[in-house]
């Protein structure tokens, strides 16, 4: 088959080096957001999918958007593909785009459909507590991730797992679900559960705000699944703080939410969480203020005083 891969994100990585080296099928080009500017010093760098690709002398489009746009359309036309696999590109297809190849426009989605539909399906599978994720192999239709499912490929998420960890393992996936799913395209199909449909919106930095007020079970989860991306952060004493895995399980308590406390005289400390619950910041804890070095929290405590009963907001 002619394949055009249509991805950005590094999670497809290892998927486009499959498809190059050992699918057997012939790479006709591939799409990715344009180069954008990155760091403190805002160097133009391209997406790591096309530096991949111009190695393996793999055409290479960068277009601003696939709507309305007929130069695209052309050319995606010009490559007379049988199929087009996308995986985390970061633009959504018209329709006109999704019915160009012979046999079907599919997509890797990072979740076990119909659960967690939307641009986080890594952070949302930790942060609800999912014993378990994967990726989906589906078929494209302009509804968000909607469309019949093809085939699944299953891994467990481990108690230390983070969104970052987490991406890696499912980037590993990737090539395994499509290599297993190629021979059912067009053959096997699984209409969604509509009943069964959760959304994982886009994430910004204002969703890692932690609110003391929820169990600590579900802020540690959140932490781990924020983790590195929007990262989550308190403000203590005026000070913004980040926090970093991995906090434990601490001692019940009935102190206000937020509180600091040390359960033992040489402890690290507790925060207390909603429900009477408390969450451990030990060694393998971090935090970092705005401007600062990330530190483990026993050597934050050394250059940072927290007293007890100080409060997190």
């Amino acid at each position: 088959m002619r394949i055009v891969f249509m991805g950005t994100g590094e999670i497809g990585l290892p998927t486009l080096h499959f498809l190059i080296g050992q699918s057997g099928h012939e790479i006709a080009g591939l799409f990715t957001q344009p180069d954008k500017k990155v760091g403190r010093k805002q160097i133009l760098t391209p997406p790591e999918v096309k530096n991949v690709a111009e190695a393996a002398d793999i055409p290479v489009f960068q277009p601003h958007k696939l709507s309305h746009n007929e130069t695209t359309f052309d050319f995606l036309r010009e490559l007379e593909a049988d199929l087009f696999v996308v995986m985390a590109y970061g633009q959504i297809l018209p329709t006109s785009i999704i019915e160009l190849p012979k046999l079907a426009c599919v997509n890797l989605h990072a979740s076990l459909l119909p659960r967690h539909r939307g641009a986080s399906p890594i952070q949302a599978a930790i942060r609800e507590g999912d014993p378990e994720t994967g990726i989906t192999l589906m078929h494209i239709v302009r509804e968000l991730d909607a469309g019949d499912m093809i085939h699944k490929e299953t891994i467990p998420i481990s108690p230390d797992d983070t969104g970052g960890s987490l991406h890696d393992k499912l980037a590993e996936l990737g090539p395994a679900t499509l290599q297993n799913g190629f021979e059912k395209i067009g053959v096997e199909r699984e209409s969604q559960d509509e009943s069964l449909v959760t959304y994982a919106p886009k994430l910004g930095r204002e969703d890692g705000e932690i609110d003391w007020q929820k169990p600590a079970v579900e802020i540690e989860r959140l932490i781990r699944a924020y983790d590195p991306w929007p990262g989550t952060i308190a403000m203590l004493d005026g000070a913004r703080i980040k926090i970093y895995p991995y906090a434990k399980s601490g001692p019940d308590t009935d102190r206000q939410p937020g509180e600091v406390f040390f359960p033992s005289e040489k402890s690290e400390p507790a925060v207390a969480c909603g429900e009477g619950t408390s969450l451990f910041f030990g060694g393998k804890s971090a935090f970092q203020l705005d401007g600062r070095k990330r530190l483990p929290v026993p050597d934050f405590l050394r250059g940072n005083l927290i007293a007890e009963g100080a409060r997190f907001s």
